[in-house]
């Protein structure tokens, strides 16, 4: 049987939902790459923020006191690989004292009742 060349397939509805601060540990690092996989595959991609995961998203993050690089102008390039759906849940912005103009990138703030309906919506919901 001859090798068939990949053509596409069926596009699926992935939603990552971000659920942790951003240093600390792995999880937030581990997302960004795996949306960025995902959406290299044409897929439909949403990414959630929620919980702690807000401060993903935060301008102006200084991690020389964690050790680690600042990942978080990565968020930026999203766009490049046609991720626009990006989404915050305002309950967990409102808990942390953020605004929508603190954050890196343009999302729609969704209240915790909508995340919930648009995740109902995905084929696949990876959480970190």
């Amino acid at each position: 049987m001859e090798d068939e060349e990949y053509t596409g397939g069926v596009v699926k509805k992935f939603a990552y939902v971000n659920r942790r601060a951003p240093y600390g540990s792995i999880y937030a690092l581990e997302a960004l790459e795996v949306v960025l996989v995902g959406a290299a595959f044409d897929q439909d991609v949403s990414v959630v923020f929620m919980d702690d995961g807000v401060y993903q998203l935060k301008k102006g993050q200084d991690t020389s006191g964690v050790g680690m690089k600042n990942f978080s102008p990565a968020y930026r390039a999203l766009e490049m690989y046609d991720v626009e759906k990006l989404y915050v849940e305002k309950e967990s912005l409102q808990a942390r004292g953020l605004t929508e103009e603190q954050l890196i990138v343009p999302v729609e703030v969704l209240s915790r009742d909508e995340i919930g309906e648009l995740m109902e919506q995905q084929d696949v919901i990876f959480s970190f």
